[in-house]
């Protein structure tokens, strides 16, 4: 049957078909040939990088160069931890049904995004089951810092970056020669370049622009260009390189970010740019005036403001040059965004130890990271107290480890939450044995007895008996 999508009808079958990714391909069929000697140190690798560029095509297609069996949950299903145990954890343990050496791949898209509600304890599972795993393991994920730490630890990273558009345009060529369509020279060229190394999306749109046409020329591409970093060096050219300020201003009219967020790129570059403390100076009171606009845009909630920010930042870099730079100058990405990216794991499990606190203690979030954390990290880190603390709060090990201070679940963290979990046991065992006690023992029934005269059947009661505290109570 005839695929409507050129994306699925033309996708790579084997690894030596897929354009651009030379040393990701290597490192991946480095890891598959491992597994031919037994099971090797590295059980899992995460395939990682923007969406669109072919982390799920080579995984399948590694699949098939190696004649393995694929099992995959992908991002429609639901990850919890029950779900990952029962398919990919029986499916990574259980041998092949013809009793053949065959491996079964396992196959995990959006790694990166397994810690919703839907998900509950499903990167946890992930790391026990690639720790007991005895067939491999793919992760496929846009942003390897989304993951937690520890299922990025468990993983040989493997960074899918985008691809040349030079790369491309064979691929391109190929397809329409298969669809009978005649490229006028410069019209694969340009539909590449638009695509900002998302291949998916070239296949798109020449499959969007072909429809009734034989023949291509590049007036016929009228793909807008898609706005994306890569834009962004080009206006941070205009801006430290340029000598007309209504340019530098205009320059960033159409490009897709936001005064808020293009202040931190002009922050990151300016130091690198202009090397002369007095220029640098002068571009830092420029920028600084524009972060005065930018909060108040916050404050006030007036938009009106990014205006003013706008041309401060961009203007105003071109009014502090006095020195021509000429030396070529390797634009960065805000260091900020990465490191952000970096302790988001890390941020996650602050908030959800301090939503945990905050329930309990019946005070906000805010109030709990900044007067709380303190008093609970000092309780955690007292043995005594430690597991009583973890049960309370229903603590997961990775939140244990940022209360103690340690940077991954060790054999003291695992412990204690061991140890927490048999209080839970315990406390949940008694409180059904007080319970059919009672219902047992103590059930309200009709009774033929005067008023204030006790049955002689009914246990005596001791006064001198106190209930049992909880284990929980301090």
């Amino acid at each position: 049957m005839k695929s409507l999508d050129w994306t699925e009808k033309y996708r790579p079958q084997t690894l030596s078909e897929i354009v651009g990714h030379n040393k990701a391909i290597g490192e991946l069929q480095a890891w598959a040939q491992s597994w031919l000697h037994g099971i090797p140190k590295e059980k899992a690798v995460v395939l990682y990088g923007r969406a669109g560029i072919g982390k799920t095509t080579a995984a399948h297609a590694l699949a098939r160069d190696m004649g393995w069996e694929v099992i995959e949950l992908n991002a429609s299903d639901q990850r919890t931890a029950d779900i990952i145990e029962r398919v990919a954890g029986s499916a990574s343990q259980m041998s092949t049904l013809d009793g053949s050496n065959v491996k079964r791949l396992v196959i995990l898209d959006e790694a990166d995004n397994i810690h919703g509600n839907a998900d509950r304890g499903g990167e946890k599972a992930m790391v026990e089951l690639i720790k007991k795993t005895s067939q491999p393991i793919i992760l496929i994920a846009n942003e390897l810092y989304d993951m937690s730490a520890g299922l990025r630890g468990a993983c040989k990273p493997i960074q899918f970056s985008a691809i040349m558009s030079r790369s491309m345009i064979p691929a391109l060529k190929r397809i329409a020669e298969a669809e009978g369509i005649t490229c006028g020279l410069g019209a694969l060229e340009k539909l590449a370049e638009n695509a900002n190394g998302d291949l998916r999306s070239a296949i798109n749109d020449l499959q969007a622009i072909a429809q009734g046409n034989s023949r291509l020329v590049p007036e016929d591409i009228i793909t807008g260009e898609r706005d994306t970093k890569e834009n962004i060096f080009k206006v941070l050219v205009k801006i430290f390189k340029g000598k007309d300020i209504i340019e530098a201003h205009r320059a960033t009219f159409n490009l897709d970010e936001n005064p808020e967020d293009f202040i931190h790129w002009v922050d990151e570059n300016l130091p690198l740019e202009y090397t002369k403390a007095e220029d640098l100076n002068e571009g830092y009171r420029y920028l600084e005036r524009a972060s005065l606009f930018l909060g108040r845009v916050g404050r006030r909630q007036n938009y009106n403001m990014w205006r003013y920010a706008s041309v401060l930042m961009t203007a105003g870099m071109v009014v502090a040059r006095t020195h021509h730079y000429t030396a070529f100058v390797k634009f960065q990405p805000p260091s900020l965004w990465r490191k952000l990216g970096q302790t988001k794991g890390m941020r996650n499990t602050r908030d959800s130890i301090a939503k945990k606190i905050g329930t309990h203690c019946h005070v906000s979030m805010s109030y709990t990271r900044s007067q709380l954390f303190p008093f609970f990290r000092t309780m955690v880190q007292d043995d005594g107290y430690a597991p009583a603390v973890a049960a309370l709060l229903a603590l997961e090990p990775e939140e244990i480890a940022f209360l103690t201070g340690s940077k991954s679940v060790t054999k003291k963290v695992q412990k204690i939450y061991d140890e927490a979990q048999s209080l839970i046991e315990k406390e949940t065992g008694q409180e059904i044995e007080l319970f059919g006690g009672f219902r047992a023992g103590g059930e309200m029934k009709e009774s033929s007895e005067p008023a204030g005269e006790v049955p002689e059947d009914e246990p005596e009661i001791k006064k001198d008996v106190k209930p049992q505290s909880s284990l929980f109570d301090f």
